[in-house]
């Protein structure tokens, strides 16, 4: 098991059922999925720059990227219904958890001039979005052998109900919030 998972057995469900007064143990909050995207507008003209950026996706998560296409044609952009201009990753259960922990743990203490991620991306429903200004944070991405530098947004899906709820749990997890000063 994940030792993030096991410490969220052992430690943090019991945390949280003390500070919301929750009757049983499936009341609380847990992680349900990782959602990993990024967004290539470059795509259009050169397809060569969205295989490069499959193949980052690819080896930060671990997992295969879904090529996201546009949904409608905007013509100031050159961009027709249809076109690749993305890719995302899904990341459930034990591969969600071992990203997470990577995340956390590896990933963002290694950005530049970091003081906490702003907490205020919550989107009222219990889930947490942010954004990594460049995939080089990852250990596993080589300096060297990267095209340009790309940044990826994370959203983070939740079982919680409110915001206050996430936030707890994000915490109690490990996730290094900006101090409110």
């Amino acid at each position: 098991m994940n030792r993030l998972k096991e410490r969220y057995k052992t430690q943090v469900m019991d945390n949280l059922m003390k500070r919301f007064g929750y009757k049983n143990p499936h009341q609380v909050p847990r992680l349900e999925k990782i959602v990993v995207s990024m967004g290539v507008g470059q795509a259009t003209q050169n397809k060569a720059i969205l295989d490069n950026a499959v193949k980052d996706m690819e080896t930060i998560c671990g997992r295969k990227p879904v090529v996201t296409k546009a949904r409608k044609s905007i013509s100031n952009f050159k961009l027709r219904k249809g076109m690749p201009i993305g890719c995302k990753v899904t990341l459930r259960n034990e591969v969600m958890y071992e990203f997470y922990d990577r995340l956390i743990s590896i990933a963002i203490p290694r950005i530049r001039d970091f003081r906490g991620i702003p907490a205020d991306s919550f989107d009222g429903r219990g889930n947490f979005s942010f954004g990594l200004k460049e995939q080089t944070v990852f250990p596993e991405i080589e300096y060297d052998k990267i095209d340009m530098i790309r940044g990826l947004n994370i959203t983070i899906v939740t079982t919680a109900k409110t915001d206050e709820e996430c936030r707890a749990l994000l915490q109690e997890l490990g996730m290094p919030f900006q101090k409110n000063e």
